[in-house]
C-alpha cells in the first residue's frame, strides 16, 4: 500500500517516516512543500521511500493523490486549530484512506459529522485525532475501567521532556488556547477554565512532581458523553522546568486581559528561548492517566497508568497511534468505513511492542 505523508519530513512526520520504511507492507511517499528535505529523508529510508513536492493548499490535491494512486494519506503538517477539512475531503475524492494527527478540539470532535458522508460513499477510513489524544488516552481509559460501572472522573497529564525535539508548530498549536476560556466538564456540568491557567501539582510513577496547567484538547469535550463521566474530564499539560511552566501562567493571564494578542504569534522564538533551559531538564518525560468510579462490585475504584520514555523518546509517543493504524489498513484487520474520532480504535496492548521498542516504562496502579 502506498501511503502518501503529508509533512513527512517534520518533527513527527520523520519519525513515522523512519518506522514505516521498515515495513515491506508499505510504500512511503514523503511529501512537503521543500522537495529537497523529502528527498534526502527518502534518500536516508531506501528504496520504498520516495521524496516529493506537495502543498497542501494546492487546488488540484485530489487529483495529484488519485494519480500518484496512493492507499492513505497521513496528515502531520499542523497546527490544526486554524485548519479546515481539504485535505482529508482531497482524500475521500481520490479513494484514499485518511489519517491525522490532529489535536485541535474542534477540529477533531466536528470532523465525524464533516466528513462521515464523502468516505462512506468512497468507501474507505478516516480517523482524526491518530496520536496521544484521543487515540492512546482512550485506549488507557478503556483498560483501567474495564468492567465498571460507571466512570466518575478522568484525569490526564502529559509531561514532556525539556530536551526533546520540539516543533514551531507544536507550540503555536498549544499556545493557541493560552488564555483562552477553555469549557471543562466538572462537576458534572460544562464550567469554563482558562488555556495554560489553574496551576496544579501533578505526580508521577518514574518522575518528580511537576506544575501542570489546563490544556484544550478534544478528549475534554469527547470523553464526558464517550464514557458517560459524571464528575470531571481533565487535561493538563506539565512541562519540566517550572519557570517555563510559570511564564505560560502569566502569558494566559495577560491574554486573558486582552492585554497581549495571541502568544502563538511568537512560537518560535518562544521555542528558541525555551531551548535556554534545556540545561535545567532532561530527556525524561511521560504521561500519566486517572480514572475514578465505580468498579464491577459495586465499590468506590481508582486507577493509574503511567509511561516514562527516556532518552528524548517522548516524541515517538504522539507518532504511534498513526503508525498502528497505517498498518492495519494495510494489512488488517479492516477498519469501519466512514469517519471517526480516533477514541476506541485501538487497544492499549496494541502499543505495548512500540513502547518496548523505545525501551518506555510502563505502571499501572489499582484500588
Amino acid at each position: 500500500m502506498k501511503a502518501l505523508i503529508l509533512g513527512g519530513y517534520g518533527n513527527f512526520g520523520a519519525r513515522i517516516c523512519r518506522t514505516l520504511a521498515a515495513d515491506p507492507d508499505i510504500e512511503l511517499l514523503i511529501a512537503g512543500r521543500d522537495s529537497a528535505r523529502a528527498n534526502v529523508l527518502a534518500a536516508e529510508l531506501g528504496p520504498r521511500s520516495t521524496g516529493l513536492a506537495l502543498d497542501l493548499g494546492a487546488n488540484d490535491l485530489s487529483r495529484r493523490i488519485a494519480k500518484l494512486d496512493i492507499g492513505v494519506v497521513l496528515h502531520t503538517a499542523g497546527p490544526f486549530q486554524a485548519q479546515g477539512y481539504a485535505v482529508a475531503q482531497a482524500a475521500a475524492h481520490a479513494g484514499a484512506h485518511y489519517l491525522d494527527l490532529a489535536d485541535g478540539r474542534r477540529f477533531v470532535c466536528d470532523f465525524p459529522a464533516a466528513l462521515d458522508a464523502a468516505f462512506r460513499e468512497a468507501g474507505r477510513t478516516a480517523i482524526s485525532g491518530a496520536s496521544t489524544v484521543p487515540a492512546l488516552s482512550s485506549a488507557v481509559v478503556d483498560h483501567l475501567g474495564a468492567g465498571w460501572q460507571h466512570i466518575d472522573g478522568i484525569d490526564i497529564c502529559i509531561a514532556p521532556a525539556q530536551t526533546a525535539p520540539r516543533g514551531d508548530a507544536t507550540l503555536a498549536a498549544v499556545l493557541s488556547y493560552c488564555g483562552e476560556t477553555v469549557p471543562v466538564w466538572r462537576g458534572g456540568g460544562w464550567q469554563a477554565g482558562r488555556g495554560w491557567g489553574g496551576l496544579h501539582r501533578e505526580s508521577f510513577a518514574r518522575m518528580k512532581p511537576r506544575l501542570s496547567a489546563l490544556c484544550d484538547i478534544p478528549d475534554l469535550e469527547l470523553f464526558p458523553a464517550y464514557y458517560a463521566v459524571r464528575d470531571r474530564v481533565m487535561f493538563r499539560a506539565a512541562v519540566e522546568v517550572g519557570l517555563s511552566q510559570r511564564i505560560f501562567a502569566v502569558l494566559a493571564a495577560l491574554r486573558a486581559a486582552r492585554l497581549i494578542p495571541s502568544p502563538a504569534r511568537w512560537a518560535g522564538i518562544l521555542n528558541r528561548l525555551g531551548g535556554l533551559l534545556d540545561p535545567f531538564g532532561s530527556g525524561l518525560g511521560g504521561m500519566v492517566v486517572r480514572v475514578t468510579g465505580v468498579g464491577a462490585h459495586g465499590k468506590l475504584a481508582k486507577a493509574a497508568w503511567h509511561i516514562a520514555a527516556d532518552n528524548d523518546h517522548g516524541p515517538e509517543i504522539p507518532c504511534m497511534a498513526a503508525i498502528l493504524l497505517t498498518r492495519r489498513l494495510a494489512r488488517g484487520p479492516a477498519l469501519p468505513v466512514g469517519a471517526f474520532t480516533a477514541a476506541g480504535h485501538l487497544a492499549l496492548q496494541d502499543f505495548t511492542p512500540e513502547f518496548a521498542r523505545w525501551g518506555m516504562q510502563t505502571d499501572v496502579e489499582k484500588n
